[in-house]
């Protein structure tokens, strides 16, 4: 079965792998020039099961308020005259129920047990190197209060299979070193051993390079989608346009899209309409001077809403959420805001000047659970909708398409569409 995935970031990359694993003939097209240059590029580098609690939780609304009119706030809202956004915005409150919350945290850690399995299996079967670190992640707190409800989140996320611990000031000093020269009042942490970190962008074009070698896999840059042509329960080809404008049809057996932030406003003009919208996150990348003075273990600042992760040779700094439509212009205040959180927490040992500043635009669902599945047209799935998890959930969702491609029942539970 021919089959076209558009999209090559982290998801389209590995929904084009599973695909070709099974023997399908697979076609990667995206409209630009390479593989994860959008929201894979520069993103926070976790693979962070750990991290399955939706956005829209019970706590959710009240911290939003306490926020308003904050620039450096963690979570920020530029309301717009834009219904989508207005429209997404009430379904966000509509998932902060206990109840909504509760299933979307077992789909999401679901998924990412499933996906973190299928990453190792992935990389030990074909030897990908992308600075990868497998020594946990450390969810470090400096909130007595936030600590404490911290602390019965995870009664509930180990219930469910999540391996985690919690950990005392000694213990995590132990895990990492080098925050023995915090001058934030860390209060505790929890600590995911299983959990990873690594680059999303060399991971994507190592697993380019191998879908290329194993399967010959094409893949067709510089082209946007433009289109569809079909009938009321079918796909029969995607209209494209390259760089100089030329204007062409492909056809295949199954399409999948892993499009990312763009997916509703490609889907809408054949009436699937999704609720995907674009919140915007921050990076910066700056090089270690002082290796046992730069952290190793990957770490999660709770009360900063602030990650980072070693990738080699240097720290990726990544925080923020920003609902500012398709924006994706580098806001300094809120940049320094992550930095001013980190150098509290590592003053030494990384050359904060140098950081390299990023903003990427993750594809978030009200829910946070993705929208993974078949369409109402028969050969025409989605795979998009991951949020802040993209790297986490790439390799798991990939997987369940793939499978549904091949008339296979996926192996996990998950509401999918």
């Amino acid at each position: 079965m021919k089959v076209l995935v558009i999209g090559a970031g982290v998801v389209g990359m590995t929904t084009a792998w599973f695909l070709a694993k099974r023997g399908h003939e697979v076609e990667v097209i995206d409209q630009e020039s390479g593989s994860g240059l959008v929201t894979s590029y520069a993103n926070g580098g976790q693979i962070s099961v750990s991290q399955s609690e939706p956005w829209s939780n019970p706590g959710a609304p009240i911290k939003v308020l306490k926020w308003l009119g904050r620039e450096d706030a963690p979570l920020l809202f530029r309301m717009k005259a834009d219904f989508r956004q207005w429209a997404w915005g009430l379904r966000f409150l509509l998932e902060c129920f206990p109840s909504r919350t509760k299933q979307n945290m077992l789909d999401i850690l679901r998924l990412g047990i499933y996906s973190r399995k299928c990453l190792q299996e992935l990389r030990s079967s074909e030897g990908l190197e992308y600075h990868q670190v497998t020594k946990g992640i450390l969810q470090i707190h400096t909130d007595e209060a936030e600590f404490e409800t911290a602390n019965l989140r995870l009664a509930s996320l180990m219930e469910y299979g999540l391996d985690m611990s919690v950990c005392s000031t000694e213990e995590l000093i132990r895990i990492e070193p080098a925050l023995k020269q915090s001058s934030l009042p860390i209060v505790g942490a929890t600590y995911a051993a299983d959990d990873e970190s690594g680059d999303a962008h060399i991971f994507t074009r190592e697993l380019e390079d191998a879908c290329v070698r194993r399967f010959g896999v094409t893949f067709t840059y510089d082209t946007k989608l433009i289109g569809f042509v079909g009938s009321d329960n079918v796909i029969s080809g995607v209209q494209l346009i390259d760089e100089n404008g030329e204007r062409t049809t492909r056809r295949a057996d199954a399409y999948v899209m892993a499009t990312g932030s763009v997916t509703d406003a490609l889907l809408r003009p054949i009436g699937l309409g999704v609720p995907i919208f674009p919140v915007k996150g921050y990076s910066l990348t700056a090089p270690v001077t002082d290796t046992s003075l730069a952290p190793k273990v990957c770490i999660t600042d709770e009360n900063g809403k602030v990650a980072m992760s070693r990738l080699g040779d240097f720290l990726r700094m990544a925080g923020t959420a920003e609902l500012n439509g398709f924006d994706r212009s580098i806001n300094d205040e809120r940049c320094e805001g992550i930095l001013k959180r980190v150098k509290k927490l590592f003053p030494q040992g990384v050359d904060y000047e140098r950081a390299k500043k990023w903003a990427g635009l993750r594809p978030m669902t009200p829910s946070s659970v993705p929208i993974v599945g078949r369409t109402k047209f028969g050969n025409l799935y989605l795979n998009s909708g991951h949020g802040t998890l993209g790297w986490t959930l790439a390799c798991g969702s990939g997987s369940a398409i793939a499978d549904m491609v091949s008339g296979e029942r996926p192996e996990i539970d998950f509401s999918f569409i």
